[in-house]
């Protein structure tokens, strides 16, 4: 998987990548103007989260699961709702888009990428917890992926 876990990022790479370019495919969706309306919505939510976390975390920003060695644990800003904001956002910006382009097979590849970052998830947890030993406390009480829920 690589030192920093560089596998996991091509591995996304390529899961976001298919998302963007999967052909629209299946028959015409009842009410495509508010699924077009809600898919924007629900897209432009999605890339104002994945800024706020990226902002949040500042130096300790990494598009690598394994933490920066200088970095510090933020459980502030979107860190108090979710343990991984940047992952829900990319899963709310795709649903959005999915949403917008009618495309069920992209509705498909959503489960694809939350199966994806659950996995990368549960490995950057064990770099954080190693890391920072007050991170266990904090995956006590905050949800990983989706706020409040999971």
């Amino acid at each position: 998987m690589g030192r920093r876990g560089e596998l996991w990022v091509i591995i996304q790479a390529a899961l976001l990548g298919l998302f963007l370019f999967v052909p629209r495919a299946g028959p015409p969706w009842p009410h495509p103007d508010l699924f077009h309306f809600v898919g924007w919505v629900s897209a432009a939510s999605g890339i104002f989260l994945l800024i706020w976390g990226a902002l949040n975390l500042g130096h300790s920003f990494t598009p690598f699961p394994r933490p920066v060695p200088q970095g510090q644990l933020v459980t502030t800003g979107a860190y108090r709702f979710v343990r991984h904001p940047i992952y829900f956002a990319v899963l709310i910006a795709c649903l959005g888009l999915a949403l917008a382009t009618t495309s069920p097979l992209r509705l498909v590849l959503i489960l694809a990428l939350f199966v994806f970052f659950d996995q990368k998830a549960r490995r950057e947890e064990g770099w954080l917890q190693e890391q920072y030993p007050e991170y266990a406390s904090y995956r006590m009480r905050v949800k990983k992926l989706v706020p409040w829920i999971y």
